[in-house]
């Protein structure tokens, strides 16, 4: 039995979802979005990866709005991912 649709071959995966960020963001030019909108409507694995994206991106700012994380805890967290530069001083 045939299917009706084409199955997609994954050809242009990796370079599309290297403007991912971009494109969730909103920040991708019209052209490239268009080529990125096209490609998402034939590869569910890349619709997951966007869908994950776009629910992580708003459970981090969902989560992260009353910051309560105490001085020290904080200052020992950065210093262990060796991001002490972006501590407020």
């Amino acid at each position: 039995m045939m299917e009706d649709k084409k199955k997609h071959e994954h050809k242009n995966c990796r370079q599309l979802l290297g403007s991912l960020s971009e494109y969730v963001d909103g920040e991708l030019d019209d052209e490239l979005c268009s080529v990125l909108e096209q490609h998402l409507e034939d590869c569910e694995d890349c619709r997951v990866v966007v869908d994950t994206l776009r629910k992580t991106v708003y459970l981090y700012h969902t989560t992260t709005s009353d910051e309560n994380i105490p001085v020290d805890i904080r200052q020992r967290l950065f210093k262990s991912l060796n991001i002490e530069d972006y501590l407020e001083k």
